[in-house]
């Protein structure tokens, strides 16, 4: 049985790509399927991976035909399958979409070697993500244990607002580009935890920007805490943020705070001097 889709994840891409296409509709050079295409190679994730034309359609907005067509073309390309005609994969060859950039980037390279030396001074999952269009992309990560339902992994997307590393890259935005996603971005709840009222975020983004890094305790996935704080280039522009997450039964926010966030911060100061 296919999984039901309720990915709040999705949200921010689809409200991402509407806003696009209204900001390029009647530009002869914006190519309309090209950008549909990529929407529903967004729409597969740990989570789910085999999806029908249906479940994608629900969860990118698209109609059903042009889902198919896009699948279709996909298919012909190499880069989804299906074996029953009816739910669809991705194949391997995605991958090269994402390789260049990974072999290619300072950040990546250097932020993955980073956290595997973190985690393990400190024996906790850590990583690394950059800010795209109200979600974050998980660059790099060194995981210790399984902390969450889903597997996360370079590539990884989540909403921005629920995470520890989305909160600290969203405190870092221009004002004008904060509040145009606090004003028409959903804040749908993962957990009874999950921040929701725009208000609410606005005042706690403001803290984060003034203490300099943000404590998630179950916004994202209940017994899950994290700690992230920003990575900065060396013209000091924040081009990243880097987290440690761990189960509420290892720690305290408190603990989390006292006994990690100096190591955190230093392991972000070092890995900040080589980009």
């Amino acid at each position: 049985m296919s999984p039901e889709i309720t990915n709040p994840a999705l949200v921010s891409i689809t409200e991402f790509f509407t806003q696009v296409e209204r900001q390029y509709k009647g530009d002869p050079n914006f190519m309309t399927s090209l950008a549909r295409g990529l929407i529903v190679l967004q729409a597969f994730s740990p989570a789910h991976q085999a999806l029908s034309t249906a479940e994608i359609s629900q969860a990118t907005g698209l109609h059903r035909a042009t889902v198919r067509r896009c699948l279709y073309t996909l298919n012909a390309l190499g880069f989804v399958d299906s074996s029953d005609n009816r739910y669809f994969h991705l194949l391997p060859k995605v991958l090269t979409l994402g390789q260049a950039y990974l072999q290619g980037s300072d950040l990546a390279r250097h932020a993955q070697n980073a956290l595997n030396y973190l985690a393990k001074e400190i024996n906790q999952s850590c990583s690394v993500a950059t800010y795209d269009s109200g979600m974050i992309v998980y660059v790099a990560r060194s995981s210790v244990q399984k902390i969450m339902r889903i597997d996360l992994g370079r590539g990884s997307r989540l909403p921005a607002y629920a995470t520890s590393m989305g909160q600290v890259l969203l405190s870092e935005l221009p004002d004008v580009q904060r509040e145009h996603y606090l004003t028409t971005t959903p804040l749908l709840p993962f957990t009874a935890f999950t921040l929701t009222d725009p208000q609410a975020l606005r005042e706690r983004l403001a803290q984060i920007k003034v203490q300099g890094y943000a404590l998630n305790d179950q916004q994202l996935e209940l017994g899950l805490i994290s700690l992230a704080v920003p990575m900065y280039s060396a013209r000091g522009k924040v081009v990243a943020a880097m987290n440690v997450g761990m189960n509420t039964s290892q720690m305290t926010v408190g603990e989390l705070k006292q006994r990690i966030l100096p190591r955190l911060q230093r392991a972000a100061m070092e890995l900040s001097l080589v980009l």
